[in-house]
Parts: structure tokens; sequence; C-alpha cells
């Protein structure tokens, strides 16, 4: 049991004991050469589309076209704003803009639009389709009402108070 796991380490510099070295030999420095240049190439003449991407990000460019597709090389043209760049302007659009670009996500319904509208004129109720609702919130009471009193009761009660 011992001796199976003292074969098994493995030293710092890559020798094993027991014999046998283990770990990376050096190659010969001119592959790697080789290898830059033909990347150097490579992105030269055939650049991906990620690359493609970040030149134009980096020119300050706001559409590229990609050369990268053998059907439509250079016919069809990007954009070089991120999705989170594409979020955050979409934010910044109002209700109202959202519609007319189609986007139906944050939009009153037929019956939000006229409850916010009597809401704001002030009204305690309002209708649709033939139904009558509350102006009222969720947890919200109604206020009570002050009568208008007559200026003989209004007398008393100042009496009557002190």
């Amino acid at each position: 049991m011992a001796n199976r796991l003292y074969n098994q380490q493995v030293s710092p510099k890559g020798y094993k004991r027991g014999g046998g070295v283990t770990g990376q030999t050096k190659k010969s420095e001119s592959k790697p050469k080789k290898k830059n240049i033909i990347q150097k190439l490579r992105k030269k003449f055939l650049p991906t589309f990620g690359e493609q991407f970040d030149k134009a990000k980096k020119e300050d460019k706001k559409t590229f076209k990609s050369t990268r597709n053998d059907k439509t090389k250079g016919k069809l043209e990007y954009h070089t704003r991120t999705k989170a760049e594409e979020d955050k302007a979409k934010k910044k659009y109002t209700a109202r803009e959202r519609a007319r670009a189609g986007d139906k996500s944050k939009q009153l319904t037929d019956r939000g639009a006229k409850f916010k509208l009597a809401r704001k004129m002030g009204k305690k109720t309002f209708t649709h389709d033939g139904k009558t609702y509350s102006t009222l919130l969720k947890g919200e009471k109604p206020s009570k009402k002050m009568f208008e009193l007559s200026d003989k009761t209004s007398k008393k009660i100042k009496k009557f108070i002190g």
C-alpha cells in the first residue's frame, strides 16, 4: 500500500519517484514562431467575427461588414453595440415609444388606462365593459365624507366643544 503511494507522488520538478521523468519537455523555438506567423496572417486575411467586431469597436464604428461567411461575404452589416448597451438603450424609451416600436411588455391594458385616467381626474369610480370599478388602490380605505352643516348646527357644535 505504502509502496503504491510512494510511486504515484510527483516532485515539484516533474520527476516521478521511482523513476521516469514526467512533465513537459522543451520544444524547439522554431515551431512557436511559425504558429505566430500563421496566426498573424490568418488575423489579417481571415479574421473571425469576434476579431472584426473588436476592431470596429476600437475604431468607434457603428457598423461593420463581416467577411467571414462565404455566401454573404461583405453583404451583411452588423452593429457594434453589445447586449448590455442594447438593454440600456431600450430602458431609455418611454412606454409610448416602445409601443410604437411594437414592444408590448410594459403597456397598460384598456382597463388599466381607464383606471389611471379616472384616478388622475379624482373620480371615485369608472366603468369598463359595462362594469363599475373603484379607483381605490389595494389596501387603501375610502376617505370619510364631511357633510356641510347649517349655520345653526355648526354654532351648537362650537358651543358644545368649547
